[in-house]
């Protein structure tokens, strides 16, 4: 529960810190160029599972390629066709070659540049989310194995661990990248991992005991 908790309170400012300590000149663009796209908002849609079937307007392309380039911009509710304002040069349309040339006239750097990276900071963040990791994972292998009795443990364990992996930590990927192309905001996405862990938190710290005590061979606990 505590690992939840923490995990959530600093989420956001990890995040940044990997931007500032392995990207700065990315930071510095973003910080001083401000991008916004206008565009009708019926015509950009919130896509998740992409595939044959998905059909990208405009304004779903120019989103989905700021995204990618790991920069933060406005939506602008505006009819007829998109226009992308970076600093004060203006791209109307899709046109990947013309955005790419723009950012790059302005500044924006196209990767992140090695010798400028913190790699000390970025190694002790990166070791920040593991030790959460481990304050959940660590305990949590001990405790769904006493939680049930043993001749239900498998269904009752696999079930809702597959779920939880499975479903919520699958969808992380495509929620958050749709999340974070919707919005605008690179770090958006982070919001879905968040509200897990709180609910896990709320959740667990409601319903879930200590279960050392328990008798995990019989049905009693289930029945006392």
């Amino acid at each position: 529960m505590t690992g939840c908790l923490i995990a959530a309170v600093t989420y956001f400012p990890i995040f940044a810190g990997l931007t500032h300590y392995v990207n700065p000149a990315l930071e510095d663009f973003s910080n001083k160029t401000k991008i916004s796209v206008a565009a009708d908002p019926k015509e950009c849609n919130f896509h998740i599972f992409v595939g044959p079937w998905s059909t990208f307007t405009e304004c779903d392309r120019v989103k989905d390629f700021l995204t990618k380039q790991g920069l933060s911009f406005s939506s602008i509710p505006a009819a007829g066709k998109v226009v992308t304002m970076i600093g004060d040069k203006k791209v109307e349309g899709w046109d990947q070659k013309q955005l790419a040339a723009t950012l790059k006239e302005a500044g924006a750097p196209a990767t992140a540049d090695k010798g400028k990276v913190n790699w000390v900071m970025t190694e002790v963040l990166l070791v920040i989310m593991v030790l959460y990791v481990t304050m959940v994972y660590g305990p949590i292998a001990a405790f769904l194995v006493e939680l049930f009795p043993t001749e239900i443990r498998y269904t009752s364990m696999s079930l809702p661990y597959h779920i939880g992996n499975g479903w919520f930590g699958g969808m992380l990927p495509l929620t958050a990248t749709a999340m974070v192309a919707a919005s605008g905001d690179i770090y958006y996405g982070l919001w879905y991992p968040i509200v897990v862990a709180v609910m896990s938190l709320i959740i667990g710290s409601i319903f879930l005991s200590e279960t050392h005590t328990r008798d995990i061979r019989t049905y009693q606990h289930l029945n006392p």
